[in-house]
């Protein structure tokens, strides 16, 4: 999925941010509903790890909540913006990205101290990235590889960071 190798070239020009990035493990709270997210990110030491040869699974009264959820809507993109962005509100999940497959976009929202999501353009959880570069990204995808996307993306980061220390 290109937006894991977004993710991978954000932090390799972050080397000193402690990341964890799973997919495709189930996310539950025990006695309340259960969600197997596309992309999940801890920051910090304090994350999950899964076995080998275990059920890919996190239950959430032993662990912490991750710090950003993403979802990759290409065929039911409403229950994405509706149904799973209220259970990982309820959940406490501080930043949830719906990543358009169709409209080649990343709607990206923020936890508020009211317990709904407002939506964002920039990114808490990766330090000031700018949503509308994953755009641009997704966008390269009618022309490029994921590859040469990918790289295209970590050139731009790579120029932010320069801008930055100016």
């Amino acid at each position: 999925m290109l937006v894991d190798q977004l993710v991978f070239a954000w932090f390799s020009r972050h080397p000193d941010e402690k990341f964890s990035l799973l997919n495709r493990c189930q996310l539950e709270k025990p006695k309340t509903q259960a969600a197997a997210p596309d992309l999940m990110l801890y920051l910090r030491d304090d994350y999950p790890t899964c076995e080998a040869g275990q059920r890919r699974y996190i239950n959430l009264a032993e662990v912490r909540v991750p710090d950003l959820v993403g979802e990759v809507g290409d065929t039911i993109l409403a229950t994405d913006l509706d149904e799973k962005k209220h259970f990982y509100a309820k959940l406490g999940i501080q930043e949830y990205w719906v990543i358009d497959v169709r409209g080649k976009r990343v709607i990206a929202f923020i936890l508020g101290e009211n317990g709904v999501y407002q939506e964002i353009e920039i990114s808490q959880a990766l330090k000031g990235l700018k949503l509308s570069l994953i755009n641009q990204a997704l966008e390269r995808l009618e022309t490029e590889t994921n590859g040469m996307a990918t790289i295209w993306f970590s050139q731009q980061v790579v120029n932010l960071l320069k801008d930055d220390s100016v």
